[in-house]
């Protein structure tokens, strides 16, 4: 098969790179024109258009971006234990954390995906990754919490997801590093890799009505790197596209040994080919696993977890017509799909083209076996008979690709930093622009549905020096805004980011803001230990638990003096927030507790767990300014030795026991 000379030299690419990230490009103080802070502002009192689902990267969250302003709107604790608003430190909360390995209190969220209806943003669900501890987690947009957080089995890194068919049929994430299989001994030499690594594809499905999740299969492939996915849409729903690397089965040193390739591959995975299949009885049934499904109810206001054993395995090796690989140049990373179905763009990361693959010519080549050879039994489609056209020196670098709705692509380039447009029909170079400094990931609102909003692109930069005032050996990740509604892209906006942004999505705030909750009604507060009013208010012990059902409104607590505990109790503090007005929240921290704060939301309740370490007298107070006399909102408990006489006692307003008042 004869190939063209995809691969940058080793050393020019490097010194390449080395270039864009330390030099300041030439103009760079005159990228942006006169009218750039008139198109990003958004004036006091005033909504942005979008609402911009941002990957915290590293800090395992998922953070809100208004644009065009750039403001951050809120961060959504997922993965990571999150202080600010008790995430995982709640007795609530930690479930979400569970896992196989037990209680994982980080990880490492890279990619974003709003859940679709007929190929278009419905606004109900954001579904992200978990690229350490293979999960997979639904954020509701009703109240922009996370509901559910599912692992998943056999599976050494959650990379390549979780991508999702245009119906949200399914969410699809693929393992980034293959590992021996979870059912099979995994004690083995890591230099079998060829022998005993094995790839997985998980096809996760997602209830309609309430976006539960279940991991419906998997899907067996030789052991190779899966890096990004797309599903197919219009003429290919049904449909699936996955990046791989390492086609050399390499386990060490990847930077050399899984870069010896010519090229690497695109697997084409038939999903709807893959439910025949399951109705036939091909799968087969592992059930030695173990992996955990947590799920938050926003009635009770807590979080389960629910450990499962079972999935169902097809062989892509075994069955015909699962699975093809289409050849692309060398370390893909991304790999998208038009508008209509059609065109399959690649990017090798080492690459100085882009190749543009047609499913219709992918589909006459399955038809007539224009196949060159397999690859860990899995036939590999003829590069030319699937290849629609290639982009010529496009730049250095590319990375991902998002469409524009009008005909075009817009491609990022890491190592030549800018982002280039490009025409899907004739693939000729349209306009280029800079970025500061190495782009990963871009984003167009809509950019992967069958109407994509063509007036905004953000580039998620990896290097940002001579962007913001240093703070120290590390900047802050950038994102630029680039208006791209006419026949040029234009910079408009720098605004720094959370954590490191990888992938990010964008829509129509109007399609999500009227549905968001405003409050919990707390007559349907359905929490076990709930305190709807202060005349529930209580403190009750049972053997070494003390239970505090404490009610919180501006600016007090009910009951705030409270005597009777003693050493070696577990004190449950189920803190109760009665008010019935939206954006009031309150705040519940004590003093010593090793965990941290609750914020607790109108009409919700939220339980810190405490065990105090010595006797005396701890103030517990509200950590969210919530009136003018919020810096009045506290209460005290009484710590006593261990088996002392002093009976249980509460109050608010009322000085008790009465014969210990001076």
């Amino acid at each position: 098969m004869e190939f063209k000379k995809y691969v940058l030299a080793g050393l020019a690419a490097a010194t390449l790179m080395s270039t864009f990230q330390s030099c300041k490009p030439k103009g760079a103080s005159e990228a942006v024109s006169g009218n750039a802070a008139e198109k990003a502002y958004v004036a006091p009192g005033k909504y942005d258009e979008f609402y911009n689902f941002v990957s915290g990267g590293f800090s395992g969250q998922l953070a809100v971006y208004g644009l065009p302003s750039g403001r951050l709107l809120r961060v959504i604790p997922v993965f990571s234990l999150d202080p600010e608003k008790g995430w995982g430190f709640s007795e609530e909360t930690k479930p979400m954390l569970e896992t196989s390995h037990g209680n994982v209190p980080w990880d490492d969220l890279h990619h974003v995906q709003i859940s679709k209806t007929d190929g278009e943003y419905d606004g109900k669900w954001v579904f992200v990754n978990a690229n350490n501890t293979p999960r997979i987690a639904r954020v509701d947009l009703t109240t922009f919490r996370t509901a559910e957080i599912l692992e998943l089995p056999n599976s050494g890194g959650n990379h390549s997801s979780p991508f999702i068919t245009e119906n949200t049929e399914y969410v699809v994430a693929g393992t980034r590093f293959s590992i021996p299989p979870d059912d099979r001994d995994g004690d083995v030499p890591i230099n079998s890799y060829k022998k005993n690594f094995r790839g997985t594809l998980s096809f996760v499905s997602v209830n309609k009505e309430n976006g539960n999740m279940d991991l419906a299969f998997q899907i067996e492939t030789p052991g190779v790197n899966y890096d990004l996915s797309r599903a197919g849409k219009g003429k290919s729903h049904g449909w699936f596209f996955f990046s791989t690397y390492n086609t050399e089965q390499a386990n060490t040193l990847l930077e050399v040994n899984a870069s010896k390739n010519d090229k690497d591959f695109i697997l084409a995975v038939n999903w709807k080919k893959a439910e025949e299949y399951l109705k036939a009885g091909k799968g087969k049934k592992v059930s030695n696993l173990k992996y955990a499904h947590n799920k938050y109810d926003e009635k009770s206001h807590t979080a389960k977890t629910e450990f499962k054993t079972e999935t169902i395995v097809l062989n892509a090796e075994e069955l015909e017509g699962l699975c093809y690989y289409i050849p692309c140049p060398k370390s893909p990373h991304g790999v998208d799909v038009d508008p209509t179905g059609e065109y399959i763009v690649g990017s090798g990361k080492l690459a100085a083209l882009i190749p543009v693959f047609s499913f219709d010519k992918m589909q006459k080549a399955i038809a007539g076996k224009k196949f060159d050879g397999q690859f860990g039994g899995i036939p590999i489609i003829k590069y030319e008979e699937a290849l629609y056209g290639e982009v010529e020196k496009p730049g250095l670098g590319p990375l991902h690709t998002e469409f524009d709705g009008k005909g075009n692509a817009i491609t990022s380039f890491f190592v030549s930093s800018e982002l280039v447009k490009w025409n899907i029909k004739d693939l000729k170079v349209i306009d280029r622009v800079p970025t500061y400094y190495s782009t990963g990931h871009l984003m167009i609102p809509g950019g992967d549905t069958k109407t994509p909003d063509a007036k905004y692109v953000v580039a998620y930069n990896k290097i940002t020096k001579d962007r913001y005032l240093p703070v120290g050996p590390e900047l802050s990740q950038s994102a630029q805004l680039f208006d791209i509604s006419g026949d040029k892209m234009q910079l408009i906006l720098d605004f720094p980011t959370i954590g490191e942004p990888h992938h990010a999505q964008a829509m129509r705030a109007d399609k999500i803001k009227e549905r968001a909750l405003k409050i919990y009604k707390i007559e349907e507060n359905a929490h076990p230990y709930a305190a709807k009013g202060e005349k529930e208010a209580r403190v009750e012990r049972k053997g070494n638990q003390v239970h505090v059902y404490l009610t919180s409104i501006r600016s007090h607590f009910a009951p705030d003096n409270i005597e009777g505990v003693q050493l070696g109790d577990e004190v449950y503090f189920h803190v109760t927030n009665i008010e019935q007005d939206w954006d009031m929240p309150h705040g519940f921290a004590v003093k010593g507790a090793r965990n941290g704060e609750l914020l607790i939301m109108p009409g919700e309740t939220q339980t810190l767990k405490w065990v105090p370490d010595r006797v005396g007298v701890f103030p517990f107070y509200c950590t969210d300014f919530c009136s003018a006399l919020h810096q009045e909102m506290q209460g005290y408990i009484r710590i006593s030795k261990k088996g002392s006489n002093v009976p249980v006692t509460y109050s608010v307003g009322t000085n008790l026991p009465a014969e210990n008042a001076n």
